[in-house]
């Protein structure tokens, strides 16, 4: 199987280096740092028990180069979704499938439009992982990654299915992704944007109680968007999963916060900025998820400032 991996960032690169010895996998990204490391000295992944492995990667910043590919994997960033899908619908055998596995609202339909609606896959995953460096990784965590099925593409998803299990990371195949993405989305929202707007780690959310309200307030709201819309979320109560998964995630830094340290633009247009315009839509108010987005747009503006000067 030949897969070709869109994204050379931390889940771009957690992936890659999992399906590397299983598949022939080519990373296409154009962070010539993480290329020129990768390709010097091998990919170095940290895991989750402390121990460290190197990968060898094929990567490139070269569409050319890349074969054709029965599976294009996205895993960049909500903003770069639409560059993407075409440069994947150049490589992608006609047969062939594109799965997004990103964080936010409208990922599909990009892919959709681009490579058509009977190749494009949604996927979630809650694999955990952060860039120490070029050519560094964290494996920040385990996590269940999910892909809905498509009519027609049941072998090609199921063959997908297998070799993820059988890289370590598990995975399952469900008759819709719905419940599970606005599920991830409520978590999301509640955590990243504040996590970012204070340079703080996922935990201490929990410990100081303002921000604690305000992580619930963003995670309830979103729920409420999705229940406007039919979907019901995967866990009964926002607020006590939201709190979940900051405890479980006490000492990582949301890729949100990574992003701003960056001075590199956020997905917090496809994360507070979609619920905040669904709920307009529908008659649903999303203060909370509004705040945040239009705090978000104005700490990328001044992170981005900083880095230039």
């Amino acid at each position: 199987m030949n897969i070709a991996i869109f994204g050379v960032g931390a889940m771009g690169m957690l992936f890659g280096s999992r399906l590397s010895g299983l598949a022939n996998v080519t990373l296409f990204g154009n962070w010539p740092e993480q290329l020129s490391a990768v390709r010097r000295r091998g990919l170095v992944v940290t895991h989750p028990d402390g121990s460290k492995s190197v990968y060898c990667l094929n990567v490139t910043d070269d569409l050319n180069t890349m074969p054709p590919a029965d599976v294009a994997l996205l895993l960049v960033k909500s903003y770069q979704t639409s560059r993407a899908a075409r440069q994947a619908a150049n490589i992608l055998r006609p047969g062939g499938i594109a799965v997004t596995l990103q964080n936010g609202l409208g990922n599909l339909e990009k892919l959709a439009e681009t490579v058509g609606p009977e190749r494009a896959v949604q996927g979630i995953t809650a694999q955990g992982a952060a860039i120490l460096g070029p050519g560094r990784l964290r494996h920040a965590g385990h996590g269940p990654t999910y892909l809905a099925r498509l009519p027609g593409k049941e072998p090609q998803l199921q063959r997908l299915v297998d070799l993820l299990n059988q890289a370590g990371l598990e995975t399952h195949l469900v008759d819709s992704a719905d419940s599970l993405v606005w599920g991830k989305l409520a978590i999301n929202a509640g955590i990243n944007p504040l996590t970012a707007l204070f340079d703080v780690p996922n935990g201490a959310l929990l410990h100081n109680p303002t921000l604690r309200a305000v992580m619930t307030a963003a995670a309830r709201e979103t729920a409420e968007v999705a229940a406007a819309l039919g979907i019901t979320l995967p866990y009964d109560d926002p607020a006590r999963r939201v709190a979940e998964v900051a405890e479980a995630t006490a000492a990582n830094y949301s890729s949100m916060l990574q992003d701003i340290r960056r001075g590199s633009p956020t997905e917090i247009d496809a994360i507070c900025g979609a619920v905040a315009r669904y709920g307009a839509r529908l008659g649903v108010p999303t203060p909370v998820n509004r705040w945040l987005w239009q705090r978000i747009k104005r700490k990328e503006r001044t992170a981005t400032e900083k880095i230039r000067v």
